[in-house]
């Protein structure tokens, strides 16, 4: 029985990019965080791909390989618009019933939707749909299985514009082509795992019975992905958040500790703003440095500290500039940054201060650095107005109607406009937030 249609866009980016600017259509581009040579691709065409150049691949290298690359910085924004009308494309043909990416979703096939011929037909419509009315350059690998999982394996076996039907009386034969990291969720590590229990190939993981599997994967995480395998059916799981944040590739001109610590400062207070947003408290804050291998072996470092339960920008700047001053500031030569708020809190569930303040006002809080790293240093609390929550909310209110930079504080000026929008893996940015 197929249920599930898995419609999962091409070189995205690049495609978005291609189809926004007819210029760049039929040639090799290549999609960067930031424009320097220094950078890597978080995207290529497929005329790109076909010459070596991919996901990761270094701008230098890229411009080796083919001299007439396109090189186009990205624009994020651009691409959860398109995205959004993508959605509303498809959700107009077949209700979509889970979003899992920026550029894979997932239909539901129901009564005689589930039949092969009816299924091919329905996807075959999808595709052309999408490119009358979101572009051309818009082309989509699409699976159709008995479960999500398969059908997300169905998609990556014809690229680009593909149309895989896996049916159940095909498994496992199917699936023995690809090798288990063509899984969703089986990462290096995970493959680590498997090998330690005699699973190298497809057909010993098919083979490999449940408890094994629970073995490998540590619960019953390994009995789900028996049952997978089998094409048996599943919803999606309900996802709670346990963290949010942010991280930047710096440009050349902020690869100094100022220009570093200015983007965290802009950094943070973006993911302080979702969690007011989100509703959601942190109860921890880390600061991580990404640094350009020298003669020193610097090649970054990070730390992290206790920061009660808050959504206060200035605690949370405040807790920045003392991890910062841990060590951090010492670094030479940063590239990259990033922040992270940990053991996030449902409003419903957070304990305000005895007295009434929105945040701690003395206790101590600790930093805490890796092994190996400078000694630990302590960063005391702020003491925060009563009325700070109506303050916040306004400066919220105000970046929302009128952009995110109407009001910030002014520690992040020299980053303002270094810090943008970035697309996670399974995170839809909110445009609202963030421009």
């Amino acid at each position: 029985m197929l249920r599930s249609l898995f419609v999962d866009f091409n070189s995205y980016f690049a495609s978005v990019e291609q189809q926004l600017n007819p210029t760049l259509r039929g040639r090799p581009v290549g999609v960067v965080p930031v424009m320097a040579d220094t950078s890597c691709c978080i995207a290529a065409s497929y005329e790109a791909k076909v010459l070596g150049i991919g996901t990761g691949t270094g701008v230098a290298e890229a411009k080796r390989l083919c001299p007439d690359i396109a090189i186009v910085l990205a624009d994020h924004a651009k691409y959860v618009e398109v995205h959004h009308r993508a959605v509303a494309v498809v959700d107009s043909i077949a209700p979509v019933r889970q979003v899992l990416s920026i550029d894979e979703m997932e239909c539901e096939l129901t009564g005689r939707w589930q039949q092969r011929a009816r299924a091919v037909a329905l996807a075959e419509r999808i595709k052309a749909e999408l490119l009358t009315h979101v572009g051309e350059c818009m082309r989509t690998s699409v699976g159709i299985a008995p479960n999500t999982l398969l059908a997300k394996l169905a998609s990556n076996m014809q690229k680009p514009d593909g149309l895989t039907v896996i049916e159940l009386h095909e498994l496992p034969a199917r699936l023995y082509e690809l090798p288990p990291k063509a899984i969703s969720g089986i990462g290096p590590r995970m493959v680590q795992r498997l090998a330690r229990c005699g699973i190298h190939t497809m057909a010993e993981l098919y083979a490999a019975p449940r408890e094994l599997l629970r073995t490998a994967w540590g619960g019953v995480a390994g009995a789900e992905m028996y049952d997978k395998l089998r094409g048996q059916w599943y919803g999606p799981r309900e996802k709670v958040a346990k963290s949010l944040g942010h991280s930047h590739v710096l440009p050349p001109d902020l690869r100094h500790p100022d220009g570093a610590f200015a983007v965290l400062n802009r950094l943070t207070q973006k993911a302080a703003m979702r969690l007011r947003k989100q509703n959601v408290y942190a109860t921890s804050m880390s600061v991580h440095v990404r640094c350009r291998r020298g003669r020193a072996g610097h090649t970054g470092d990070e730390r992290a500290a206790q920061v009660g339960e808050t959504q206060d920008t200035a605690f949370l700047l405040h807790t920045l500039e003392q991890l910062w001053h841990s060590g951090l500031h010492l670094l030479p030569q940063p590239v990259m940054v990033g922040v992270q708020l940990h053991g996030l809190i449902a409003a419903g569930q957070h304990t305000g201060d005895l007295f009434g303040f929105y945040e701690a006002t003395a206790d101590a809080q600790a930093v805490t650095a890796p092994a190996g790293s400078l000694s630990a240093r302590t960063a005391q609390g702020i003491a925060p107005v009563r009325d700070r929550r109506k303050l916040l909310a306004a400066i919220d209110a105000l970046n929302g109607k009128h952009g995110k930079n109407t009001v910030y504080f002014a520690s992040a000026q020299a980053g303002l406009d270094h810090a943008p929008m970035r697309i996670a893996f399974n995170r839809i940015p909110d445009l609202e937030s963030e421009r």
